[in-house]
């Protein structure tokens, strides 16, 4: 009897180990099969703004495939360096990704010169907020942010009592003036006395520039402070002086430095273009695009807005929001000034991707110093 149990033992342990090595030889050949996406970021994954929207973005895309998407990423690249982004694609490249996302205006040029190298060919690139592209491996993504800056703006000019509104803006570049614009005119569209004054800190994440921009507004009488700058410093110091923050990029809502003043943020919600372009990048059916992703995409949005957000407020920012989501109103249409007088839009005109990425200078009630 002890030696049947003896044999017995030996045949399970046996069994077992070759069972064992079985699955982790079927686990292993699928972390080998998985599709490797590699994000190059400019900030750190928790800096409570562009860089943890962009990674929110990536997380959600890799639950989102359970296991055929394998994301690697490195954090604090410059985007102020070529040959850093050029090196960090290049690394992501050789640890097996077959497809580099460059999450920073500042990556593009690295990224359009490999793309259009024989050496790396067969790699897909794909580039957040630039304008280059080619036809054969490079694309690039962005969104229609002035929607949900439009309705930030209602919001700041409803909530203001000074009716002076800080702006705490990284560089005085199209996309900073479009979502400046759009915050403006948000505001007066519901307070015609209402201006907004703006700092540009000639960075786009620098924590101590953009606590300094804020404390510099707050100082001439702002008393809502909102940002096109990676980090929460300006909400952190309008908080500290009592006043009200609208964030960027993601929600928070939750944090303890900025909740007692915070009211709400345009974001970013990446994996609604990464998930759809992965799956046509799997499916061998993926051509480059230029994407721009709207509210009614579910791309950008404005973040759920605080109980310090009246009730009558929210009712008449969740109304226009509906009429964008349907088509039925845009931000710049309609008779629009630049603050030099000239004319950004006729009355009866509607700007188009085009015409908006066009801008160049703030429409009237709005001024900036750099």
């Amino acid at each position: 009897m002890k030696k049947f149990l003896a044999i017995l033992l030996a045949f399970v342990m046996v069994f077992g180990i070759a069972a064992c090595g079985k699955t982790d030889t079927t686990e292993d050949k699928a972390a080998d099969d998985a599709l490797k996406v590699g994000f190059i970021y400019i900030g750190s994954i928790n800096d409570g703004g562009y860089t943890q929207a962009q990674h929110q973005g990536t997380i959600a895309m890799e639950k989102y495939f359970k296991g055929k998407v394998k994301a690697l990423y490195q954090e604090n690249v410059s985007d102020q360096d070529k040959s850093a982004a050029m090196t960090a694609a290049t690394n992501l490249i050789d640890q097996g990704c077959t497809v580099i996302v460059g999450t920073s205006y500042g990556f593009m040029d690295a990224l359009d010169e490999l793309a259009n190298s024989d050496q790396y060919k067969d790699i897909k690139f794909l580039h957040f907020s630039g304008n280059k592209m080619n036809d054969k491996n490079f694309g690039n993504y962005f969104g229609a942010m002035e929607q949900p800056r439009y309705l930030t703006g209602m919001i700041a000019g409803m909530m203001t009592k000074s009716n002076k509104l800080g702006y705490v803006g990284a560089y005085p570049y199209t996309e900073v003036q479009i979502g400046i614009n759009a915050f403006t005119l948000g505001a007066q569209s519901v307070n015609p006395n209402v201006e907004v004054k703006v700092v540009y800190i000639n960075s786009w994440y620098d924590p101590e520039k953009e606590r300094s921009a804020a404390d510099e507004l707050l100082a001439q009488g702002c008393d809502v402070i909102t940002q096109h700058c990676d980090t929460t410093g300006p909400q952190v110091a309008a908080a500290e002086a009592g006043k009200f923050a609208i964030g960027y990029n993601v929600d928070n809502g939750k944090v303890d430095a900025v909740k007692a003043s915070y009211l709400t943020s345009p974001i970013w919600h990446h994996e609604k273009f990464l998930i759809p372009t992965i799956e046509k990048i799997m499916a061998g059916t993926w051509t480059p695009e230029s994407y721009y992703g709207t509210l009614a995409d579910g791309y950008v949005d404005i973040a759920p807005m605080t109980d310090l957000v009246p009730a009558d407020v929210q009712a008449r920012v969740n109304e226009v929001k509906a009429k964008m989501i349907s088509g039925e109103f845009s931000p710049f249409s309609g008779e629009i000034y630049y603050n030099d007088g000239k004319v950004l839009c006729e009355a009866g005109q509607t700007l188009d991707r085009a015409a908006i990425w066009s801008i160049n200078g703030l429409v009237k009630g709005a001024n900036g110093t750099k």
